[in-house]
């Protein structure tokens, strides 16, 4: 049994973390509060620009390179949103596994042939994928510590231009769609080529719409500029999906190790009272002895 001494410094530890891992808890709360409300305000605009294109589309055939299929679908590239800190549970893991579970079922020829690329955003995404051999090429450590729009439309800005050269196939977003604060939503999106059909052009307490716009100047012109701006919401949307499900993830990992390391307290001071008991009783016996001998 360990001495008193020993079990009193693991009782002195266990209670310095909990005191950490409380104020970790309280800190991602506070963040939580100010990543939910970003990612509501964002998440009817990128609705709404959504519901614009399926409306221009329906309109009339779109002639972009951005809708265009390729045949072969050969070179696919991977935006993946991580986290840049730990200690939020299996929030990057899962994430992380589900996307290579996708690519060894979805993805295995081009992941044999090679051609398959990441982009990671995140310290997390980009050490885990780089120490698997991964063709990452390019990443975004230390990207949340600011969380600004201009960084995030330039990567999808970047990859749009990859995508209408032919460098690529098809793009895909991966992140953690915000749920609940207990509960994330792994999302692998395809984002290019855009699929018109795909979007939803209902309008609240209507089914499809049956009214007849007049586009200034043509819905040809419109579509031009607001699919560019349609893709960098997306990304951008991921991005505060994530931000806020991370909070989430890292404000239920610590309020379970709080708990953890109540428990762990609780027993700790059993056994303390137990091995304390045990010494004084052992105190005792020895006095009653040494009485004993010397009455004799």
């Amino acid at each position: 049994m360990p001495n008193l001494r020993d079990i009193r410094n693991r009782i002195g530890t266990v209670d310095s973390t909990q005191q950490i891992t409380k104020a970790m808890k309280m800190v991602a709360a506070a963040k939580l509060r100010k990543a939910q409300e970003r990612m509501t305000k964002t998440r009817p605009y990128a609705a709404k620009i959504q519901n614009v294109v399926g409306r221009l589309a329906e309109s009339g055939s779109i002639n972009s390179p951005l809708v265009e299929k390729s045949e072969t679908n050969q070179n696919i590239l991977f935006i993946v949103v991580g986290s840049d800190r730990g200690l939020c549970g299996g929030f990057n893991n899962n994430l992380f596994k589900a996307l290579e579970k996708s690519l060894t079922k979805d993805f295995s020829n081009q992941l044999e042939a090679g051609t398959v690329s990441l982009v990671t955003i995140g310290k997390k995404a980009t050490a885990y994928f780089k120490k698997r051999s991964y063709n990452v090429i390019e990443s975004f450590p230390g990207f949340f510590d600011t969380i600004e729009y201009d960084p995030t439309s330039a990567i999808m800005e970047s990859a749009t231009n990859d995508f209408v050269e032919g460098s690529y196939d098809e793009v895909y977003i991966v992140f953690n769609e915000f749920r609940s604060v207990i509960a994330q939503n792994r999302k692998i999106d395809k984002v290019l080529p855009i699929d018109p059909d795909s979007f939803d052009v209902k309008s609240e307490g209507d089914s499809k719409t049956s009214i007849d716009y007049i586009y200034e100047p043509n819905s040809e012109a419109i579509l031009e500029k607001l699919l560019p701006l349609h893709l960098n919401t997306q990304l951008w949307k991921a991005i505060l999906e994530s931000n806020a499900s991370e909070q989430g993830a890292r404000m239920s990992a610590m309020d379970s190790a709080t708990e953890n390391a109540k428990e762990l307290k609780r027993d700790l001071k059993l056994k303390y009272n137990q091995a304390r008991q045990s010494a004084i009783t052992t105190e005792i016996s020895e006095i009653v002895s040494g009485a004993q001998a010397l009455s004799e």
